[in-house]
């Protein structure tokens, strides 16, 4: 087993790869994260998978935002460069399955499966249909808030994303949470980096396990499309009693089942 991280940079991004496997799992992290919130995934799939994992662009060295495209064109040089000859297998959550279910659908020749965590369909009508005002009021006001952070920057930036990462019970060290992670926000209701607008539906031609927390405010997935990936042969949706952070509440549950539906394992 290696336990020693390799790091290499494409396109100005640092990339770490831990592990031997055949098979390379690319990770992507989401708000207020770094390549760190895989750490124990990584130590618990190291021992078959190649691990590759990245802090997104921007979430330390900002305050540049990275539009949609810009993001795909990087994840899909890196995924090059780390299994030029094999697709990949995916590994997403919260804002890194956005990012990462673009990057599948517009080179799914480069993705051979995808294990996503708590964010489906997330332009859907269906979801918007499902939440009610308190739901549709709650997501706007925390993500206009970081967007609103990201555009004021600074101290005060900062301390308006700490304070909402508290209240959002985020498990991450706060000390690194900074106003420069917000900038998915800023895309998505202000329009910056030229938004979110033209992120395709939901829609993944390759195998999706789907892993969610069932103890949240609000879903961030529809319960249509949730029978959907259910019944799709060799997919699979698995809701564990945690919220939002499944792989840090929920660690042994997660990573079992990650494992059962990779590789078989009972």
């Amino acid at each position: 087993m290696d336990k020693q991280e390799r790091c290499i940079t494409v396109n100005g991004s640092e990339v770490w790869l831990q592990g031997q496997g055949d098979e390379v799992i690319l990770m992507l992290h989401g708000w207020p994260d770094t390549r760190a919130l895989w750490d124990g995934t990584v130590a618990a799939l190291q021992d078959r998978a190649t691990c590759a994992r990245l802090t997104l662009p921007g979430f330390e060295t900002g305050p540049a935002a990275t539009s949609l495209d810009d993001m795909c064109q990087l994840l899909r040089q890196i995924v090059d460069r780390i299994s030029p000859d094999q697709p990949v297998t995916l590994m997403l959550h919260d804002w890194g399955c956005i990012f990462g279910y673009e990057l599948a659908m517009r080179h799914p020749e480069r993705v051979a499966r995808v294990v996503a965590v708590d964010v489906g369909d997330h332009n859907s009508g269906a979801l918007l249909r499902e939440w009610g005002l308190k739901e549709k009021l709650s997501v706007m006001g925390y993500q206009v808030w970081l967007a609103l952070a990201w555009t004021l920057g600074g101290n005060l930036g900062t301390r308006m994303t700490r304070a909402m990462a508290r209240w959002l019970r985020c498990p991450c060290d706060a000390g690194r949470i900074t106003h420069k992670m917000n900038y998915p926000y800023a895309m998505r209701w202000f329009g910056t980096a030229g938004g979110l607008q033209h992120a395709a539906p939901v829609q993944l031609p390759m195998p999706l396990l789907f892993v969610y927390g069932e103890r949240k405010p609000f879903m961030f997935h529809s319960a249509q499309w949730l029978e959907k990936v259910a019944a799709k042969p060799g997919s699979a949706v698995q809701g564990l009693p945690c919220g939002h952070w499944v792989m840090v509440s929920k660690p042994e549950a997660f990573h079992a089942r990650v494992r059962q539906w990779l590789w078989g394992e009972v």
